[in-house]
């Protein structure tokens, strides 16, 4: 049986539906329609039915999807059912912000550890999350098993510090480094640029609203 190939867009929806099922379950809220569902998010009801078609027949006609138990579906689908250790990669004010940062762990990310170069830094500790000595990179992630990092070096150090993570076993690198980096083929990577997302605003601002409907 042929694969289906599932869009990269329905995946990153999946996020937005799981974010907004668990403002619901804090509602107290049993279940919801794909209408409600596709409201809060602004899209149709018929792009929520399809993006979880994708992935099983989770609702009931008539009824609905069950708050909880699509929480748990969609977190399995994302790998989410699981705790994921996180590694940090360079503790400057955005660095900080995200060890402070309790989004990730509603998510099940958890910053186990985090490293810089500086000799004021190492040692301290920020919520429960000690830094340690860039040098010890590899040495610590190997020990640990950590497959994912999150890189927030300065510019100049974020290949090399590319570099040493893949070879310590990550399989997966969150770069918040204005850089595009060369990683291994089987090494998966987000580059994040604040810059460019702000551009894509003012673009969206630029013309008119149905048009800049259709970029979304």
């Amino acid at each position: 049986m042929k694969k289906i190939q599932v869009p990269k867009e329905s995946v990153k929806r999946l996020f937005l539906y799981l974010r907004n099922l668990n403002y619901l379950a804090q509602e107290g809220r049993e279940t919801i329609s794909s209408d409600k569902l596709a409201q809060d998010i602004y899209v149709s009801a018929a792009q929520v039915r399809k993006d979880l078609s994708y992935f099983g027949d989770f609702g009931r006609k008539g009824v609905g999807y069950n708050v909880q138990s699509l929480i748990s579906d969609i977190k399995s689908v994302l790998g989410l059912d699981k705790k994921w250790l996180v590694a940090l990669v360079g503790v400057g004010r955005l660095g900080s912000a995200l060890l402070n940062y309790p989004g990730l762990e509603e998510l099940g990310f958890q910053i186990s550890v985090a490293f810089d170069i500086d000799p004021k830094k190492i040692g301290k500790t920020y919520r429960e999350v000690k830094i340690k000595d860039s040098s010890q990179i590899e040495k610590i992630i190997k020990k640990e098993k950590i497959k994912i990092a999150i890189i927030t070096v300065p510019v100049s150090a974020a290949q090399k510090t590319a570099d040493v993570l893949t070879k310590a076993g990550i399989k997966g690198i969150l770069n918040f480094s204005p850089k595009y980096l060369t990683i291994p083929e089987n090494v998966k990577i987000k580059t994040v640029n604040i810059a460019i997302e702000l551009g894509n605003l003012a673009y969206y601002l630029t013309h008119s609203e149905s048009e800049a409907r259709s970029f979304i």
